[in-house]
């Protein structure tokens, strides 16, 4: 996908590489607490930040320990865009300048 689809609109529909389940777009820049599993189980040490948060599709947020985190280079299939205006052109804009910029300081903490 190309860098100026990054940040899709909050709403937007999409489905992972490998996944089998829609998840819906809810949020930017997520870095989850507490407990989180990916698809091989319990991950310690978690101190990344995704791309997006969503929330499974149609069923919507149930319980928060049902919530997903995923980068933009997941996305298999935009299966719904959703609604896009002139403010979230910006936002992503912004969001953009602004991961790359905390990816620079991830790195030189390492």
């Amino acid at each position: 996908m190309e860098k100026e689809e990054r940040f899709l609109p909050i709403g937007t529909v999409v489905l992972l590489k490998g996944g089998k389940k829609e998840l819906m777009i809810t949020g930017y820049c997520i870095m989850p607490q507490g407990e989180v599993i990916d698809k091989n189980g319990p991950v310690k040490d978690v101190a990344n930040m995704y791309d997006y948060g969503a929330c499974a599709y149609p069923e919507g947020i149930i319980s928060s320990d049902q919530l997903f985190a995923f980068n933009h280079d997941q996305i298999e299939k935009i299966c719904f865009k959703g609604y896009e205006t002139d403010k979230q052109k910006e936002i992503s804009k912004v969001l953009i300048g602004g991961l790359e910029e905390f990816k620079k300081q991830q790195k030189g903490q390492e």
